[in-house]
């Protein structure tokens, strides 16, 4: 299918098809701009999947992280959800950790062992966000019900534990104080990551902009783009000094995610808080089963191989097909009662 669209990637020399190149990157602009990550932890697999090698895969996929960051943090930015004070210090503690990723992988490759220790990573990192946070979803009436109990009684339920190390910063956007130290070990462990395994580092920097940092759900999302843009932008940079990056090819799937990235961003308004965790959890999740099928390919036949691209293209795609029906009700809805406020 669509065989006449198949070229070859000139920096990688890949034969591809444009087709699954522009989806791919439609199917992540959607799930970027919604859950406020690059969306790698899709792409990067999708990649190698599709025959990519991996040192092509992850910095053809920065590039293209870079490039559709810029229209989704600048949607968040008009919509209220960028704190620019800890994006600023994001950027920081995120490049440095994206150089010491890249040498590491750079490394590994030369010992040919870059393939499967990545695909071994990503196994640990999204299955463990991804059930932690279907846990954190599960638990949320219970966590609800045993506050309301402690304000109905007067017995206030024991204080989290903080990292308060001086200095502390304040984040008015956010509404949060926390220690320097917290914040800077944050995005230098994102920011690693995002050399490590191709990832602008969202798909773990959000969820710890939440339970690490406490930020409100809406802000993480519009500050983690913000802080995947420059992650992004020097991965890019780092990986094509490295002659790592096929332009063309993230070219194509910029494409996809400028009209991606629209939808996905705008679909944040309509589905907020802990809608937007479960279905982050499920897509990370049905990502990581994607890189176990393709790890188990290495060794077996060809039909893992084929049932990792279904997973994550499919997971992908069924995603994304959520997130704009759950756009298209909440637009509707707020249309009726905005009809309803004028009637009355």
């Amino acid at each position: 299918m669509f065989e006449w669209m198949n070229v070859t990637m000139p920096i990688a020399e890949q034969p591809f098809n444009i087709f699954i190149l522009v989806s791919i990157g439609f199917a992540v602009g959607v799930l970027g701009g919604f859950f406020g990550v690059g969306g790698a932890w899709v792409v990067t697999p999708a990649l190698n999947i599709f025959g990519f090698p991996m040192a092509y895969a992850i910095g053809t996929d920065l590039a293209h992280i870079f490039g559709k960051s810029i229209v989704a943090t600048a949607k968040h930015r008009k919509m209220g959800n960028v704190d620019i004070k800890l994006g600023v210090w994001s950027i920081i503690g995120s490049v440095l950790g994206v150089e010491a990723g890249a040498q590491v992988i750079m490394l590994l490759t030369g010992k040919g062992l870059a393939g499967p220790i990545v695909r071994y990573t990503y196994m640990v990192m999204l299955f463990g966000l991804g059930f932690y946070m279907l846990y954190d979803y599960a638990t949320k009436d219970k966590r609800a019900a045993a506050k309301a109990a402690a304000a109905a009684t007067g017995v206030a339920a024991p204080p989290k534990k903080a990292w308060n190390l001086p200095p502390l910063m304040t984040f008015p956007t956010s509404g949060i104080t926390i220690s320097f130290w917290t914040v800077m070990g944050v995005f230098f462990f994102t920011g690693f990551l995002s050399g490590f395994l191709g990832v602008g580092g969202g798909f773990i920097r959000m969820p710890a902009l939440i339970y690490l940092i406490g930020c409100p759900t809406a802000v993480a999302v519009g500050t983690d783009l913000f802080s995947v843009l420059f992650a992004g932008a020097y991965g890019c940079f780092t990986y094509a000094v490295k002659g790592a990056v096929d332009i063309v090819g993230a070219i194509y799937m910029l494409v996809g995610a400028s009209v991606g990235a629209q939808i996905g961003v705008t679909a944040v308004k309509y589905i907020r808080g802990y809608g937007i965790r479960l279905l982050f959890a499920i897509m990370i999740i049905m990502a990581g089963i994607s890189v176990v099928f393709k790890q188990i390919s290495a060794a077996k036949t060809d039909i893992w191989n084929h049932l990792a691209a279904w997973v994550v293209m499919v997971g992908a795609l069924g995603m994304c097909a959520i997130i704009i029906a759950g756009l298209i009700r909440g637009y509707r809805k707020e249309q009726y009662e905005k009809m309803m406020g004028i009637s009355h």
